[in-house]
């Protein structure tokens, strides 16, 4: 059983930083890319960023590059979203997901992830 669990978000103000983990449980977690997606209320789910296996790839949505920073450490099985210049709409709620497909890392829509965790809220206040 494959399970993903989202840690650290939480209330900051504009200009700040978090770091979000995404920790695994599989032992397979390094051969599969893992991706951060957001959701805000009344909006559909958003990709931020990707990282590949092995972690040599990463991708981010034009609205977060330069601000955020995707990371993984295997031996922890874990991947990190540090989240630096928090603006307001930012906030939203975090998810990590799996890209089902081994040792790849391409174009993959939001319902192609094959698992997925339940999220961490994030809030960045004016």
């Amino acid at each position: 059983q494959v399970q993903l669990v989202e840690s650290g978000g939480g209330l900051v103000q504009a200009g700040g930083s978090l770091r979000l983990s995404c920790a695994g449980s599989a032992h397979t977690f390094s051969m599969y890319a893992i991706a951060w997606f957001r959701q805000a209320p009344g909006k559909e789910r958003e990709f931020v960023a990707a990282i590949s296996w092995g972690g040599a790839r990463t991708l981010y949505r034009d609205s977060v590059k330069g601000r955020f920073t995707i990371s993984r450490d295997d031996a922890k099985r874990t991947v990190y979203l540090q989240m630096n210049s928090l603006k307001p709409e930012d906030t939203a709620v975090y998810y990590c997901g799996r890209d089902p497909r081994a040792q790849t890392m391409g174009p993959l829509s939001t319902n192609g992830y094959d698992y997925w965790g339940q999220g961490t809220q994030v809030t960045v206040s004016s």
